[in-house]
């Protein structure tokens, strides 16, 4: 059964043909700055499983100058959507707070808590934390 989200507005859908591969907090700086809270939980894709199915002309995207992925959002909103490699190999990192109801996964690690706000406490939730990106 596939997995439907959008954004704030409903401007934007997309579904999402196959289960979730993983999913994991991420404490980076520039998710902080990008949903104005401590964290994002993101759940991976599996490559070419999530399509648009309205709203695509109202897609933006934040590429940063390094090699990050690319800042998928809504136009109209601002939600953030999801995130992309830009290495073309189809990867994407979809926001659960983006999909509609259970996304089927929880996170299952914690990533970059080197970078994590300094007004946050991150809970001792017993998930495996890794100070950079998280292997894999």
């Amino acid at each position: 059964m596939a997995l439907t989200g959008g954004c704030l507005c409903g401007g934007v859908r997309f579904r999402i043909d196959a289960p979730l591969v993983s999913s994991s907090w991420c404490h980076c700086t520039r998710c902080q700055r990008r949903t104005g809270t401590a964290a994002s939980a993101n759940g991976a894709t599996v490559p070419g499983s999530l399509h648009v199915e309205q709203g695509e002309e109202l897609l933006g995207a934040f590429v940063p100058s390094d090699d990050g992925w690319a800042k998928v959002f809504c136009t109209a909103c601002g939600a953030p959507l999801w995130s992309e490699a830009r290495d073309g190999s189809g990867k994407r990192g979809v926001r659960l707070g983006a999909i509609d109801g259970d996304p089927g996964v929880r996170p299952s690690a914690r990533q970059y808590v080197d970078y994590a706000a300094v007004w946050d406490t991150i809970p001792d939730d017993g998930l495996p934390r890794f100070p950079e990106r998280r292997p894999g």
